[in-house]
């Protein structure tokens, strides 16, 4: 089966996912799917922007089509979890669209906006809940919400929700749910920690790799750039002079770091927004739209406030802050070259970060290609601890790359202005002193 065509779906969903123009399924979907509509338990595995959503939402509106309008006051026949308030409401906006000719009611239960109306939208019962689990563990311990009749249970981005610190409160939701439910658990990656709570709420369940675990999209041509951190801001604005740059994401670790870059964004005359954890839900979504409507050229995010943010033609991805764990570098590039098409990754690296650049190759198994044609590269190289120089191989000549193979010389697809037509690798930096992995920021 590779047409949604094929799976036997109601013909009011049918009609619903094609009128949204999706006829032939990705990976993840022609897998997950048959397994879902067939009642079994489910690991899915699979890098962002791959179709997870509805490889979940179409069995599941499927399956709760048997008994519809049957819903418990205060409760709900199934239960969503994800990490983000944006990614709860791409997956109650996803389900809506399928759902649209249909009678199911789908409420969202989410931190940052008032609890009265959610309230309210569960006293009667629904049929779908999505929710993150903070929120919705108030309501349930305020009596508010109910889940005792929950059939069916999915948790999206496990990986990210036990990265914030969920696994207690999502423990104390499940120990709420009948046993007797199917459980679907999608992630992009699978350290321990998740193949661990998985093996512990779900029964003999059948898993689905559709990537190995921390691969980048394929589409996606992924570059570095050498630069000091004090001149970041300056190639930045260097970057984006390329008209071609015309939809970018830009990640930074912190919260005030986006806030910092997008002030100057506003300086330079870039239309740009911001989204992190300390804006409110609507200052989020209005940046979120913005983009996605085309009227601000950048948005500046940070990781946790990121999971959520599906857009379609980002053009660039730029990692103003290379991330302190390769997962998340996973994560970024994966918000561009999405739905098959291609996109650009940019990486801003000065020599402190250098340890973190490693472990990024090493976890995605390539080589970042330098770029080299800057006005800061020199500055980059000459920036790093002395003894690197030593072990590059390059007879004590300062600041000559190393050439080591497979350093690749491709054209990229999405080349910023004066990007050269060679590419070189970087000097080796395996001398200096790495540094120690810094805790994650909350963001």
């Amino acid at each position: 089966m590779t047409k949604f065509t094929d799976l036997g779906l109601n013909a009011s969903v049918l009609r619903a996912v094609l009128e949204g123009g999706y006829e032939d399924m990705t990976p993840i979907q022609k897998q997950a799917i048959p397994v879902v509509l067939d009642g079994k338990d489910l690991i899915g595995v699979a890098q962002t922007g791959t179709g997870k959503t509805a490889a979940f939402s179409l069995p599941l509106i499927q399956k709760l089509l048997t008994g519809e309008g049957k819903r418990a006051p205060k409760g709900a026949r199934a239960l969503i979890l994800a990490p983000t308030r944006e990614l709860a409401i791409q997956i109650a906006e996803n389900i809506q669209a399928y759902a649209k000719y249909l009678h199911l009611r789908t409420t969202l239960v989410y931190g940052g906006a008032s609890p009265k109306p959610q309230i309210k939208a569960m006293a009667p019962g629904v049929d779908i809940l999505i929710a993150t689990p903070g929120r919705l563990l108030d309501l349930m311990n305020q009596k508010f919400i109910n889940l005792s009749q929950v059939e069916y249970l999915v948790l999206d981005e496990a990986d990210r929700m036990l990265d914030m610190g969920f696994i207690r409160d999502i423990q104390k939701i499940i120990a709420q749910l009948p046993k007797s439910r199917q459980t679907l658990l999608f992630s992009a990656t699978m350290p321990t920690t998740v193949l661990k709570l998985a093996n512990s709420i779900l029964n003999n369940p059948h898993r689905i790799d559709v990537a190995p675990a921390a691969t980048t999209a394929e589409k996606v041509d992924q570059h570095v750039l050498l630069v000091p951190k004090g001149r970041k801001r300056e190639l930045l604005a260097h970057v984006l002079k390329d008209e071609s740059l015309s939809r970018v994401l830009i990640f930074t670790r912190t919260k005030h770091g986006a806030n910092k870059v997008a002030k100057q964004l506003d300086q330079l005359g870039i239309s740009s927004g911001a989204i992190h954890g300390n804006k409110s839900q609507n200052a989020r979504q209005k940046a979120l739209n913005d983009f996605r409507t085309g009227e601000t050229r950048t948005l500046v995010a940070t990781d946790v406030a990121a999971r959520g943010i599906d857009v379609d033609g980002v053009t660039h991805v730029i990692n103003f802050e290379i991330p302190n764990e390769p997962e998340s570098y996973v994560h970024r590039i994966g918000r561009t070259a999405r739905a098959g098409a291609a996109g650009a990754s940019l990486s801003f690296c000065d020599h402190d970060e250098r340890g973190f650049l490693r472990d990024i190759e090493k976890t995605i198994r390539q080589q970042v290609p330098v770029l080299e044609d800057h006005p800061f590269h020199l500055e980059g190289i000459a920036n790093a601890p002395a003894s690197q120089d030593n072990d590059s191989g390059n007879n004590g000549r300062r600041g000559a790359p190393n050439r080591r193979a497979g350093s690749g010389r491709q054209k990229p697809n999405n080349r910023p202005s004066g990007q050269p037509k060679s590419q070189r690798s970087r000097p080796n930096s395996g001398g200096g002193q790495r540094n120690q992995r810094r805790q994650a920021v909350s963001a």
